[in-house]
């Protein structure tokens, strides 16, 4: 008798469950396809060019405090990148601190054909605000999508002009497998949520009772 009240949860919790692990699986399966450095579009990076030798001046912040200043430096010369305390960044010259206006859509093409290590032709520039930025862009900050031909997309600060993400066609796949086997295609970012907790969980009960079974299955055969 018990062995058949095993059975009957153990169905049950296969009917609950059997969607959630077909998920984990074919979407894990898709994400181990490819390795990691090709999924982040790493082969599609240039190196950043050698910092010329210089002597910087201090950038000026305008009264307001500062959290960070790395100097990097593009086509144009140095520059300095500016994080502010209070979350902003901004851009300047290297060479006489003064602050830099806004990336425009040139310069982030511009920016984006220098970190690409193969020249391809670009297919749109496309301006976020921070706010309203697209799912595979999730820093928060305003940017400039450059997409290329092959499906790339480059994403530039549109403060900064630094490279924030590459993105590939395959990349965008994966998020989206990752969102499945996360269970969370909203943000797919958060991976300790009720739902997903619950069919592990569920997922979990059942992978024991099933092995339950076998020893009681054996009893059974040896009662009869």
């Amino acid at each position: 008798m018990q062995h058949h009240k095993l059975m009957r949860w153990h169905v049950w919790l296969g009917w609950l469950i059997g969607v959630p692990i077909i998920l984990w699986t074919a979407s894990g399966l898709l994400m181990v396809t490819q390795p990691i450095e090709e999924v982040r579009g790493e082969h599609l990076r240039r190196a950043a060019p050698a910092l010329d030798a210089i002597r910087p001046v201090a950038p000026l912040l305008e009264g307001r405090r500062a959290k960070s200043l790395t100097l990097q430096q593009d086509r144009a010369g140095p520059f300095w990148v500016v994080a502010y305390a209070d979350g902003g960044k901004r851009r300047a010259d290297a060479l006489t601190g003064a602050l830099l206006p806004p990336v425009s859509a040139a310069q982030a093409s511009a920016a984006a054909t220098a970190a690409r290590s193969e020249a391809v032709p670009i297919r749109s520039v496309t301006r976020f605000a921070g706010d309203a930025a697209p799912i595979d862009q999730r820093s928060g900050r305003p940017s400039w999508q450059v997409a290329f031909d092959d499906g790339a997309r480059f994403y530039i600060d549109a403060d900064t002009g630094e490279l924030l993400s590459v993105r590939t066609r395959f990349w965008r796949l994966f998020d989206f497998m990752w969102g499945l086997h996360i269970m969370d295609l909203q943000t797919r970012e958060d991976s300790s949520h009720p739902v997903l907790i619950g069919s592990a969980a569920l997922a979990l009960i059942g992978a024991i009772l099933g092995f339950v079974l076998l020893f009681t299955r054996r009893r059974r055969r040896r009662g009869q």
